[in-house]
């Protein structure tokens, strides 16, 4: 789920889809500079919402996520986007929450909310370098789970390498829902065994 740069963007985009970002991010970028009556939505946001309309499902995470670096959404722009957003909206703040919201009490509520999802993308998005950092201990490891209830790789969780390493904790709730799968007859996943071997604490980060 990572972002193409801007250079990549151009390159994958049509003429009119190009041109289309270049506008949005050029007023993303006079929203910041000078910021619009609080009662007025900045024309930025209406690109944000229509980033799949005008340049493709497939490129709107990346877009709308230049969209929210060249804005300089603050945490407060952040929430309300990803609260009266679609999924795809709320996935693209959740992807910027890393750089944009370095406080953990501005961004753990928004990726709480989508670990409480069936959503697999948001869940993925979840996942990511903001909850690496800032995730507490307990919340993450039943982040893992909810990768593997999911189907969501757990190579999406950034850092488990070095998060799960020598976690007993995160090992015995392994087990126990290794246990419960087994004894209701139903597969474990092998993502499972993964995160069980990362537990170990001689294993390598």
């Amino acid at each position: 789920m990572a972002t193409l740069t801007r250079e990549d963007l151009d390159s994958r985009l049509d003429g009119a889809a190009r041109a289309w970002l270049h506008e949005a991010l050029a007023e993303a970028a006079r929203s910041a500079r000078h910021p619009t009556d609080p009662h007025t939505t900045p024309a930025w946001e209406t690109r944000f919402t229509s980033a799949g309309r005008h340049c493709g499902r497939e490129h709107a995470d990346s877009v709308r996520t230049h969209l929210l670096h060249e804005a300089r959404a603050d945490p407060a722009t952040l929430t309300r986007l990803y609260r009266q957003g679609t999924a795809a909206e709320r996935r693209a703040v959740l992807l910027a929450l890393h750089h944009l919201a370095p406080d953990p009490a501005d961004g753990l509520p928004l990726v709480e909310d989508a670990l409480r999802t069936n959503d697999t993308h948001l869940v993925a998005a979840a996942v990511g370098p903001y909850a690496a950092r800032h995730l507490p201990p307990h919340p993450w490891r039943h982040a893992v789970l909810k990768c593997l209830f999911t189907g969501v790789p757990v190579a999406a969780a950034d850092g488990i390498e070095r998060r799960a390493q020598g976690d007993t904790e995160l090992a015995r709730m392994l087990n126990d829902y290794a246990a419960e799968r087994t004894a209701a007859g139903r597969p474990v996943p092998a993502d499972l065994h993964r995160v069980l071997a990362l537990t170990s604490p001689t294993e390598e980060s």
